[in-house]
């Protein structure tokens, strides 16, 4: 009752107090990020961000698994899903987002901390409404057991998909091993039987403990009036009742580890691994910069120390290090991946000397230089993006102040290499060490534990014998876009911290002379951008720390691309950069072998993947074509017999074959000189002209037989589902835009029919949803609808999916739905333009097929004059489930 009396209450509350007289208290101001305190303990921080139309509103509540007791493990995962369930105000919180046409709408949990985002276009109206829904769902939510009951079985297939894992799995075990007694040995999305047993009253208590404006920072960052919207906040949030509770911190602490351990993990999978875990101080500690330091030097891809011996040599396909910095003290992790006949204790040695040769040979300056400018460079890049900084400033206060951040980047350009070695000595020691092996095997032999018997019914009847003696008892418009000068493509515009960020596309080749030659082709683009015949793939690296510049190439069968992010003034050098990575490569056979031997040993773990095998299959169906044919999807077999058999010199031949520049596109976006830039695109790529002819590969539609597909992937907790049916159709056909509307209501949002049905109402599955493709220059439609799930609900899942596409068919959508869709997506294709990625892939597009913003405006037009009657005939045109093919993979004999 006294449930139910605090959720009744808190509404009048909050509606009683929505004029709060107790001003905001200024905290504190760093870098244009100021903190203020209300009378009820919010922390709040306003990042103000006028370069861009929209605002991102964090909420971070100091919550995560580190809180949870025996019994209550995967709990603050559980109730970040149960969060969007509703509340006494809000019956359906997705669908209102949605409505506001919010996007990166989400919430994730980590060991510290759970949060919950989203970005929507700045008015004065959508920040008091953003923050009337955080203030509502803080206190006010329903969690309730109906709710509880269809989400713990989509947190369970979560933890189900993360069981499919060989990596994800060894790391829980490695951890949970390192720690013997703390709460960072246990995975944050809990233990199953945890999950699944959960008690509601328990939820319920956990909640109201730790979701309150004491325990919150609220972030808001992005364009907005700073002293209008600290009044909303305070009127708003401030009105939440400061709880009466005390928060008590968490006092478990690991004691040192006293010698080394081990953990072995059996299971079926395509590659061996090897993991090293060492325990380190909490971040906000000033040992963390130089360690910081220290694996950027030890796990870096190009230089790395990991890399150079194990990669290099051939022992290994992979090899990382990373560190977890947390509010208590964290973890280094090493490892390496090597293919089933390599040599797990090879690997382990070479790790073991590598790592402990970091104290017996020191880092030089220039290792540390390098890894510190890397760094730095990050963390200037991630100081220019207010909403990945408002979503970062989270993880800093989870570790114990937000100023964090800007603290760890000061101490980070103090490390000097005598730093870097001495926390080496101090932290990279045998008896600090935890080993992880994973060993695959095709069947492996477990022990089953039965449980507890009924002891009720086993004693029911017993009498004994007799009786013994005494004694013994977790404004972008169309037309604005226009009128900004694109033509190459060019759009200039003030950016935050004047970035730049451009796209070269190039395209070539054709249906007949590209037969046959996809291996070569992957091979060839695969060392673009690795070393070319002026820079050494180090050299390369430390000229775009220097110049501050992120410069990407890369290739594939049909074409070749580059990406830049650089400022006003390195953006020449970028672009002269990615030139030199795209028309010199050098080709050196290291990095040929290393390539093949890591697409080898993707294969092996894509054999047993149910998802990658439905998604082949999938692709086959859809366009049947010849080995060798561009259009085809090569199956694993193939490919492993195309690589083994490919040659240096084939990837080279391919190169001089096809790359050069007769067709593509370059689009650049932000603070640059037209003039200036498109006279270096001409001296740069005017003279390299394509050696063959380019014409675009398309697709013929033939009907295909819809067909049913089940395969066996033993030991493998979660299942694949997917169902495809294809169709004449481009973008001109007069269903094109009606199918649009189809997919985002049947499975293209969390207010979707598929999703509605099959995760929120039935809770059997944690990720389901559909999509829709037309061809342009191609005849070929396709509608494809997929989920994951526990191998024991596919029949379920199945018959799920076959009935709502049923009833779609047969009763069409209601005008309710439609209005809202289409509401939603013209907001959506607005922000979109106003995300600079987003949009250079719309102006490369409108370059390639040779459009105008024209074009996306009629589309607009035509999008909102549908009517519900053109989007119902058309989903029972093309949504008939006999006309699907059905694919599932998992392990279906354990059913």
């Amino acid at each position: 009752m006294r449930i139910l009396a605090y959720f009744a209450l808190v509404p009048g509350l909050v509606l009683a107090q929505s004029s709060n007289s107790t001003a905001p208290v200024k905290v504190t101001s760093v870098e244009g990020i100021t903190e203020y305190r209300l009378a009820n303990g919010l922390q709040v921080l306003l990042f103000p961000d006028n370069s861009k139309p929209t605002f991102t509103l964090t909420v971070t509540y100091l919550v995560g698994s580190r809180q949870e007791g025996a019994g209550e493990t995967g709990m603050a995962h559980l109730l970040e899903h149960m969060m969007f369930k509703g509340t006494t105000k809000h019956g359906d919180i997705l669908a209102e987002l949605n409505a506001h046409s919010a996007t990166g709408v989400n919430a994730t949990t980590d060991y510290d901390r759970t949060n919950y985002f989203e970005t929507l276009n700045s008015t004065p109206e959508n920040i008091r409404w953003a923050l009337e829904l955080e203030a509502d769902r803080m206190v006010n939510s329903r969690i309730a057991r109906k709710d509880l009951d269809s989400e713990m079985t989509v947190v369970r297939n979560e933890f189900e998909r993360d069981e499919n894992s060989a990596a994800n799995v060894l790391e829980e075990r490695v951890l949970s091993t390192a720690y013997l007694w703390h709460a960072y040995g246990r995975a944050v999305i809990g233990d199953r039987s945890d999950i699944e047993k959960v008690p509601i009253e328990a939820l319920q208590a956990f909640y109201r403990k730790f979701y309150q404006p004491d325990n919150a920072m609220l972030v808001i960052a992005g364009k907005f009036d700073q002293a209008p919207t600290l009044t909303a906040i305070n009127e708003i949030v401030g009105a939440v009742p400061k709880p009466t509770r005390v928060l008590n911190p968490t006092y478990t602490e690991e004691p040192v580890q006293d010698g080394e351990r081990e953990v072995v993990l059996r299971r079926t999978g395509g590659e061996q691994i090897e993991m090293m875990a060492y325990h380190i101080p909490a971040a906000s500690h000033p040992d963390m910069a130089a360690i910081q330091v220290l694996i950027e030097l030890m796990g870096d891809r190009t230089s790395g120390r990991l890399r150079k011996a194990l990669v290099d040599t051939k022992k290994a396909t992979s090899a990382s290090a990373d560190e977890n910095m947390l509010h208590d003290p964290g973890y280094m992790m090493f490892s390496a991946q090597l293919p089933k006949e390599g040599s797990l204790d090879d690997v382990e040695k070479t790790m073991s000397s590598v790592i402990s040769g970091v104290v017996t040979e020191p880092p030089s300056k220039d290792e540390v230089d390098r890894a510190r400018t890397r760094l730095l460079n990050r963390t200037e890049q991630e100081l220019k993006n207010s909403q990945a900084l408002s979503r970062n400033l989270s993880e800093w206060a989870s570790m114990g102040d937000w100023r964090l951040i800007f603290l760890n980047r000061d101490r980070v350009e103090q490390v000097k290499p005598e730093d870097v070695a001495r926390v080496a000595k101090q932290y990279l020691k045998a008896s600090n060490r935890t080993i992880g092996k994973f060993i695959p095997e095709d069947a492996p032999d477990r022990s089953v534990i039965p449980p507890a018997p009924d002891l009720e019914a086993t004693l029911k009847n017993y009498t004994g014998k007799a009786a013994v003696a005494d004694g013994e008892a977790f404004d972008p418009s169309p037309v604005n876009i226009e009128s900004r000068g694109i033509k190459m493509v060019l759009l200039p515009k003030k950016t935050r911290g004047g970035v730049v960020t451009a796209q070269l596309d190039l395209h070539f080749g054709n249906e007949t002379s590209l037969f046959g030659k996809e291996m070569a082709a992957q091979m060839a683009g695969g060392l673009i951008g690795r070393e070319t015949t002026k820079h050494t793939r180090q050299q390369l690296q430390d000229e775009m720390s220097r110049l501050k510049i992120q410069v990407r190439a890369g290739g594939s069968l049909t074409g070749a691309n580059a990406s830049i992010t650089a400022e006003r003034a390195t953006f020449g050098d970028a672009l002269r950069l990615a030139a030199e990575m795209l028309r010199q490569p050098s080709f050196p056979e290291n990095e040929f072998d290393q390539n093949r031997r890591s697409a080898l040993s993707r294969i092996d773990g894509a054999r047993t993947n149910p998802q990658n095998i439905v998604n082949e299959q999938r692709a086959r169906y859809a366009a049947p074509y010849p080995a060798g044919d561009p259009r085809a999807t090569m199956t694993l077999d193939e490919q492993e017999a195309g690589l083994k058999a490919v040659t240096l010199d084939d990837a080279k031949k391919f190169y001089s074959d096809f790359y050069g520049a007769s067709n593509g596109e370059m689009v650049i976006i932000g603070d640059f000189d037209p003039a200036e830039a498109q006279k270096l695109v001409t001296e740069l790529f005017g003279d390299w002209k394509s050696p063959k002819a380019y014409k675009q590969i398309t697709r013929t539609w033939q009907k295909p037989t819809p067909v049913e597909k089940s395969t066996e992937t033993p030991d493998k907790t979660n299942a694949n589902f997917t169902m495809v049916t294809t169709f004449a159709m481009n973008q001109d056909d007069p269903d094109d835009l009606p199918m649009i509307m189809v997919d985002l209501m049947t499975g293209g949002d969390e207010k979707s029919r598929l999703w509605t049905r099959i995760r929120e109402h039935d809770g059997l599955s944690y990720d389901v949803r559909s999509s829709f493709t037309a061809g342009v220059n191609e005849k070929f439609g396709q509608f494809v609808a997929s989920a994951i799930c526990a191998p024991q609900n596919m029949d379920k899942l199945e018959t799920a999916f076959k009935e709502e596409l049923a009833r779609i068919v047969k009763e069409g959508f209601t005008a309710e739905e439609f209005a809202a869709a289409k509401k939603e997506l013209l907001d959506q294709q607005q922000i979109g333009r106003s995300n600079d990625r987003t949009l250079m892939t719309s102006l490369s597009n409108q370059a390639y097929y040779g459009w105008t913003m024209q074009r996306t405006i009629d589309r607009e037009s035509k999008l909102a004059a549908l009517t519900l009657d053109q989007v119902n005939a058309a989903a029972k045109k093309y949504l008939d489930p006999a006309n699907f093919a059905i694919f599932k993979a998992g392990d279906f004999a354990k059913k």
